[in-house]
C-alpha cells in the first residue's frame, strides 16, 4: 500500500504558528516506546518538527519505567523534552509531581479532542488496544476471545502475556465470563481480583512472558506461543511485512498514550510546539497512515480512507465488544495490584 505523505512542513508551521527563524536549531530528546509505533511517529511528527523548525529531534526508547522520569526530576537534571506515556503513568505522575501543566491555549480547541485525550499534564496522542493475536498460518480454527486464550485442551500450546497485573487480570476475568462492561465492576472487590488471579493460575503453566512489544509477533511467527496478546500496532505492522497474523478483537482492551514533559524540561517552549504539530489533524492522520493506532484528534478522521480506518481498534466493528482500560482504577489500586502480580509469579 502507498501512502501520500500530506503534511507540507512550510504550510503546517505557519497553521501551527511555528516562527521557522526564532525556532531554528532548538533540539529537543522525544521518548517514544520505539518499534513500529516509534517509526511512525518519525514519518509523521520527527520528520516534520525537523523541517518546520530546523531543529533535531532526538528519539530515545524505553519501556514506560516511570522511575526513570522520576529520577531526573528529583535530580534535577531533566534531558527528556517529551515522553510518550500509558494512561495510568500520565495521573499517578501528574498526582506526584513529576509533569508539566500542559497549556491547552497552545494546542488548539479541546473540542477537537476525544474527552479522554484532555489532561491537566498531557494530551493524548493515539488510541491504542491490547489484543489477543494468532498466526493464520497455524490455527484453522480461528480463536474468538479469552475463554479460547485459556482453552488449553482446544488450543495445546504456550501462551503469551505481557508480564504485569495491568491487562491480564481484565483479561482472566473475560475469560471467566465476566462481561466487558462488568469487568472493573467486578475487578475492584477483593473477592473480583482474587477471582482474577485464580483464572491466571491455571493458566500460568502455559504462559511465556513478554515486556518489549516487538516480541509478541516474533513469538508468533517463530512458533514459540500459539497465541498472544499484543498491541494491535505490533500486528499490523507484520501484516504489512508480509506475516498472516490475525486478531481476535472481542475483549480487546483499548487506551491513549500521552504526552507529557517532564517537570523542570529545559526546552520547555520547543517540546510545546512539537507536541503541537503532533496533535494537529494533518500529523494524526499521516500517523495512522503508517500504523494502525487511532487518532485522538477527531478532525483527523475525516483525513483517513475506508481502509484505513475500518483496521483502527475504534473502528465499530473493533470496539463492538472491547473495554476502555480505566486509568482511575489503575491509578488508585494498581500498585496494590502490581506487588501482588510480583508475588504470584515469583511462585
Amino acid at each position: 500500500m502507498q501512502y501520500k505523505n500530506i503534511l507540507r512542513p512550510a504550510l503546517l508551521a505557519a497553521a501551527l504558528g511555528l516562527a521557522l527563524p526564532a525556532m531554528a536549531q532548538q533540539a529537543i530528546t522525544v521518548v517514544n516506546f520505539g518499534g513500529a509505533n516509534g517509526i511512525a511517529q518519525k514519518k509523521a511528527y520527527f520528520d516534520a518538527y525537523e523541517k518546520a523548525t530546523g531543529g533535531k529531534v532526538t528519539q530515545v526508547e524505553y519501556n514506560g519505567e516511570q522511575a526513570r522520569i522520576k529520577a531526573m526530576v528529583e535530580a534535577k537534571k531533566v534531558t527528556w523534552d517529551v515522553v510518550e506515556v500509558e494512561g495510568p503513568d500520565i495521573s499517578r505522575g501528574c498526582d506526584e509531581g513529576l509533569f508539566e501543566r500542559m497549556d491547552w491555549d497552545k494546542l488548539g480547541n479541546k473540542a477537537d479532542f476525544m474527552p479522554e485525550a484532555v489532561h491537566e499534564c498531557g494530551v493524548g496522542t493515539f488510541v491504542w488496544s491490547t489484543v489477543l493475536a494468532y498466526d493464520g498460518d497455524k490455527l484453522k480454527t480461528p480463536p474468538q476471545n479469552w475463554a479460547d486464550f485459556w482453552d488449553v485442551k482446544k488450543y495445546p500450546g504456550k501462551r503469551g502475556l505481557r508480564k504485569g497485573a495491568r491487562y491480564n487480570l481484565e483479561f482472566a476475568l473475560m475469560a471467566d465470563g465476566v462481561a466487558p462492561g462488568d469487568v472493573y465492576k467486578v475487578l475492584k472487590t477483593k473477592e473480583g481480583a482474587d477471582r482474577a488471579f485464580r483464572k491466571l493460575s491455571e493458566l500460568k503453566p502455559h504462559i511465556q512472558w513478554w515486556e518489549a512489544g516487538a516480541l509478541p509477533p516474533q513469538f508468533l511467527v517463530a512458533g514459540d506461543v500459539i497465541m498472544t496478546s499484543a498491541f494491535s500496532g505490533r500486528i499490523d505492522a507484520a501484516q504489512r511485512e508480509g506475516q498472516n497474523l490475525q486478531i481476535a478483537w472481542s475483549g480487546s482492551i483499548y487506551d491513549l498514550d500521552f504526552w507529557v514533559m517532564p517537570k523542570g524540561v529545559a526546552n520547555k517552549e520547543a517540546a510545546m510546539k512539537f507536541i503541537a504539530l503532533a496533535s494537529s489533524p494533518e500529523a494524526q492522520a499521516e500517523y495512522a497512515r503508517n500504523i494502525s493506532y487511532g487518532p485522538t484528534n477527531t478532525k483527523a478522521l475525516s483525513m483517513l480512507d475506508a481502509k484505513v480506518l475500518e483496521q483502527l481498534p475504534t473502528a465499530p466493528a473493533n470496539s463492538k465488544n472491547a473495554l476502555l482500560f480505566n486509568a482511575a482504577f489503575w491509578a488508585d489500586q494498581g500498585e496494590a495490584l502490581e506487588k501482588r502480580f510480583s508475588a504470584w509469579a515469583a511462585q
